[in-house]
């Protein structure tokens, strides 16, 4: 290790350790040298006698994952590479081998990016508190452990089985379907075509960008942004398509599109899951994050189920999960999580849910989600934001004297009245404000975004 290494300063430490991943641009705040580093931390941190680790397509990920694999050996845990992978196949992984994972990817973040996905045994998260500080800290302060016996790097591939365990959890039946598959040239273009040859005759894809290119040639692989479901949305129509699924770059997260070109709300798609999921464990907790729509929690209740607000991120929607051993948890960013994967997050699973109740019913999609969309939402809409704490300072003060809202800041600042509702919280990641509101109709949604977003982009 170099300790003078420009990515193992302490403050540029503590800028790329996030609240539950590790995230920077290449090769000024994220090189071999740290990945060699942390490899060693984690060891040293979570006591894995072995680490299984995978990376995505970008070009920086195949060096860093064995800089990492190397620091791990160096640090006396055995290694296992699974090599090109899915965030969710790294999850899968973990828990299906019973192993401690990293997984080298910076999600839909642009090309000059990567980062650090990491868990214990059985894809348990590993965030700030709950480890990912102490690993931080021993990078910075330079400690390494050698042990008398180096662990042993080894190699193995997972995907089939990853696969099938999937098609277990949500196997497709019924009639023929034509999917369009957008990956956005990331991971869900070596995933995707091994599921859907496993699912056989009943559905017909129809591959858009699956090549892996980790420079993004075609858009980014950031599906929460209507710009990079476009072409999506043009080939469902062209191709008469009964669906449309587009996946982030390391396809742990899907949206989908109706038959009309329509992007289908994850809180849409996060209340079907529900639903069945409910009509296989009747009684049981689902998890929804405070952004996704009130429908969500209605459903649930409605269903016989108990819904349960968490705050928005992984590693917390996991934790809430272990607690109230809850079947299913749904984010607004198309985060969709599952108790039988090991609480962790699957786009591929949740785009099997989607396609598995379509196939079941001969109503176009389109029908199908009618009944789980009951209010118009604003998206989430980002504004750059240099002091975010003044900003929501002021709008707590402008709603928190009213008679007719209640206010709370389990995440954010969220302002909770009879017909509407918003949320306004800061990225982790970037110097953004993030608003998402709802309301009971077009009109009531749209006036309390724009005079949210006048008191955001005013300060």
């Amino acid at each position: 290790m170099t300790s003078g290494s420009p990515t193992l300063d302490p403050a540029n430490l503590h800028a790329i350790f996030k609240a539950y991943d590790v995230r920077g641009t290449v090769p000024d705040q994220m090189d071999e040298t740290l990945a060699r580093a942390t490899g060693n931390a984690f060891v040293q941190v979570t006591g894995a006698g072995t680490v299984v680790v995978g990376h995505d397509m970008r070009p920086s990920s195949p060096g860093m994952a064995q800089a990492f694999a190397e620091g791990a050996s160096t640090a006396g845990a055995d290694v296992v590479m699974v090599g090109l992978a899915s965030t969710d196949q790294l999850y899968f992984a973990s828990g299906h081998l019973g192993h401690a994972g990293v997984m080298f990817t910076a999600s839909h973040n642009p090309a000059q990016y990567n980062g650090m996905k990491m868990c214990r045994a059985g894809a348990q998260p590993v965030g700030l508190d709950t480890g990912l500080a102490e690993i931080r800290d021993i990078v910075a302060a330079g400690t390494v452990r050698e042990a008398g016996t180096p662990g042993e790097i080894s190699s193995t591939d997972v995907l089939s089985a990853y696969a099938d365990h999937l098609l277990t959890l949500s196997p497709v039946r019924g009639r023929g379907l034509k999917v369009v598959v957008d990956a956005g040239n990331g991971m869900a273009g070596l995933t995707a075509p091994v599921v859907f040859e496993k699912i056989g005759g009943v559905v017909e894809m129809v591959p858009l960008y699956f090549e892996l290119d980790g420079t993004f040639p075609n858009h980014e692989a950031n599906p929460i942004e209507a710009e990079n479901l476009v072409d999506l949305q043009q080939a469902v129509l062209a191709e008469k398509a009964d669906i449309g699924l587009a996946f982030d770059g390391d396809a742990d997260r899907c949206f989908i599109v109706d038959e009309q070109g329509r992007a289908v709300s994850p809180s849409t798609l996060t209340a079907l899951i529900a639903a069945r999921e409910l009509a296989r464990n009747p009684g049981a907790t689902v998890i929804h994050n405070l952004i996704t729509s009130r429908a969500v929690p209605e459903i649930v209740t409605e269903l016989g189920g108990t819904p349960v607000r968490t705050r928005v991120g992984h590693s917390f929607i996991k934790a809430t999960m272990a607690e109230t051993d809850a079947v299913f948890g749904g984010e607004h960013s198309g985060h969709f999580y599952f108790r039988d994967f090991w609480r962790a997050d699957s786009g591929m699973l949740a785009a099997l849910y989607a396609m598995a109740a379509l196939a079941e019913t001969d109503l176009p999609l389109s029908e199908l989600m009618a009944e789980y969309e009951r209010y118009p939402s604003s998206g989430e809409i980002n504004s750059t934001v240099d002091d975010q704490a003044a900003v929501l300072a002021s709008l707590k003060e402008q709603y928190a004297g009213r008679d007719d809202v209640e206010v709370d800041e389990l995440d954010g600042l969220t302002v909770t009245h009879a017909d509407w509702w918003f949320n306004v919280r800061a990225s982790n990641t970037e110097p953004l404000l993030r608003l998402n509101s709802e309301g009971k109709d077009e009109a009531t949604m749209a006036e309390i975004r724009d005079a949210v977003l006048s008191t955001i982009r005013s300060n």
